[in-house]
């Protein structure tokens, strides 16, 4: 049996949505240097440097990486023998309520407050709730005794590009989503990701392309070993036609247009072929969470690929915790996850190696 104390979940997700709010995953920084390094068009080019420009300002600075810092959505996965210590300030909390008094407190810490954008009343008084609550939480009860959580912070931007339809069976799947990329425009500022959820209902769609936006950036990896299932070959189809249509960084043209094409897909009715497409932008990370041991104390799983990257060990609240831009692996035991309250010479280091990357394209020689 598992006893897992509420008051844990919410500071684990308010730290990590502060968390999030700064540093981006190292294998985006990877991959969008790599694009750099082989774009084509100066336009581009300059933008993308300005994205990896802002990211390290903003894990050096402690400083959100986009002034819409997003509506949280967080995907729970709840082991069916878990059960709950309740919270010593709110009593017993329902999931819901647990993670938006995360949202709540990471949107209100006076170390780095976030912008809060949602709003009550959407059809009508459109009223700012003021802790960017609710968060939108999918929730799914699994074997076992563990507890996992990953969180994201959506932008508006990127969001407001989702699009969905159901395709008859016999339609063409990759044709569908190449003619709809163009549509999205470049509001959702490329390159990012783009996540397409097959089959289910309509809904179920919508959540799974949403949802496997949350793994690691593996294409260049995916293409160098060869595809193994039909759905990563489909995957490398999309993100080479999606690449040739031109649209590139910030829309200003280009090679690259997404750095990924994430698929994840479920059995359907004979009669359907439901398809969302969603789009993750450049200023949208988000982290895998949590996890119990068989002692009940909460801990971090890492869940990114080894990328090479530089790592700090240090001690904070009695967990042993190993930093990264992406992650944080306890590797001890403690009663919550606590973020890193200043890795800079970490930060620094591991993008140390693009600082002559990035500034080489905004040095202008004299008219």
């Amino acid at each position: 049996m598992t006893i897992i104390r509420q008051d844990d979940v919410i500071r684990s997700v308010a730290d990590a949505l502060q968390y999030i709010s700064f540093y981006h995953p190292v294998d985006y920084i990877a991959n969008l240097a790599r694009a750099y390094e082989h774009e084509q068009s100066h336009a581009a080019k300059d933008a993308i440097a300005q994205i990896l420009i802002n990211s390290r300002m903003c894990a050096e600075g402690h400083r959100p990486i986009c002034q819409d810092t997003g509506i949280v959505t967080a995907f729970v996965k709840v082991g069916m023998e878990v059960q709950w210590a309740p919270s010593a300030t709110h009593g017993m909390m329902s999931m819901q309520q647990m993670i938006d008094q995360g949202t709540r407190e990471a949107w209100l810490n006076p170390d780095n407050l976030l912008r809060p954008s949602i709003l009550a009343d959407p059809a009508f008084t459109r009223k700012n709730t003021g802790d960017n609550t609710p968060a939108m939480v999918v929730v799914e009860l699994v074997e076992g005794s563990s507890l996992d959580i990953t969180v994201a912070s959506k932008g508006g931007g990127s969001e407001a590009k989702a699009k969905f339809a159901m395709l008859n069976p016999t339609d063409s799947l990759a044709d569908w989503v190449v003619r709809t990329v163009p549509t999205m425009g470049a509001g959702w500022c490329p390159p990012g990701m783009l996540g397409i959820g097959i089959g289910g209902t309509a809904e179920k769609s919508m959540v799974l392309a949403k949802e496997s936006l949350m793994a690691p950036i593996d294409m260049h990896e995916l293409i160098q070993r060869g595809p193994q299932t039909n759905i990563e070959k489909l995957r490398i189809e999309l993100y080479n036609r999606i690449n040739q249509l031109g649209i590139g960084a910030q829309g200003l043209g280009g090679l690259t247009t997404v750095l990924d094409v994430k698929i994840l897909d479920c059995p359907t009715h004979a009669a359907n072929l439901p398809v969302a497409p969603f789009i993750e932008h450049d200023l949208e990370p988000c982290m895998a969470l949590a996890g119990t041991d068989a002692a009940g104390h909460l801990r971090r799983e890492s869940l990114a690929v080894d990328n090479g990257a530089l790592h700090e060990t240090a001690e904070q609240r009695c967990i042993g915790y190993t930093v990264d831009l992406n992650v944080i692996s306890l590797i001890g035991s403690g009663c919550w996850i606590g973020y890193p309250s200043g890795p800079h010479r970490v930060v620094a280091e591991q993008q140390k190696a693009l600082a002559g990357l990035i500034q080489s394209s905004h040095r202008r020689e004299p008219r």
